[in-house]
C-alpha cells in the first residue's frame, strides 16, 4: 500500500463537516486496526464540534471520540494517504494519481437521534471490517467493537 514496505498503511476519512461519519469511521479503524492502520479524518466544511449523538453512539461499543475536533482537508493530508475514503463530500476532496480512492454513501447522522445514528454507525462498522481484510489486517477484538 506504502512506497515503504515496513511503513503502515494511512487511511483519510472525509465528509463535510467531520462531525460524524467520518469521525465514527476514524473511531473504528483506530480501535479494529490496533494501531496498525495511520487514520486520520478531515471535513471539506468542518463543523464546530463533533456530533453528540455519534459519540453517544461510539460510546456503546466502547470507542470514545469525545477528544476529537473537526478538521479541515488540506491538501496535505490527501497526499500523507494511502487510501481515501469519501462520505458525501463530491468534488470537494482533490484527486492524486496513485492512491486508492472510495466513496461510502452514507446518511448523515448530523440532526438525528440515536436510534437513528445507529445503523448507520453499524453500517461503518461494517465497512471498516472490509477495509481491514482488504488491506490485510486482522482486526483486534472485534467481536467487542
Amino acid at each position: 500500500m506504502t512506497d515503504n514496505p515496513t511503513a503502515k498503511p494511512s487511511v483519510l476519512f472525509v465528509c463535510v463537516h467531520n462531525a460524524g461519519r467520518s469521525q465514527m469511521a476514524a473511531g473504528f479503524l483506530r480501535v479494529l486496526s490496533g494501531g496498525a492502520v495511520e487514520v486520520r479524518s478531515a471535513g471539506s466544511m468542518p463543523a464546530d464540534q463533533i456530533n453528540p449523538t455519534a459519540v453517544e453512539a461510539m460510546l456503546e461499543f466502547g470507542i470514545d471520540i469525545r477528544a476529537e475536533q473537526p478538521k479541515v482537508l488540506t491538501t496535505e493530508a490527501v497526499k500523507a494517504s494511502d487510501v481515501v475514503i469519501t462520505m458525501g463530500c463530491g468534488d470537494t476532496c482533490p484527486i492524486f494519481p496513485g492512491k486508492r480512492y472510495e466513496d461510502w454513501v452514507l446518511e448523515d447522522p448530523a440532526g438525528q437521534g440515536i436510534v437513528s445514528v445507529r445503523p448507520i454507525r453499524d453500517e461503518i462498522r461494517g465497512r471498516i471490517l472490509t477495509l481491514l481484510s482488504e488491506l490485510g489486517i486482522a482486526p483486534v477484538d472485534a467481536a467487542s467493537a
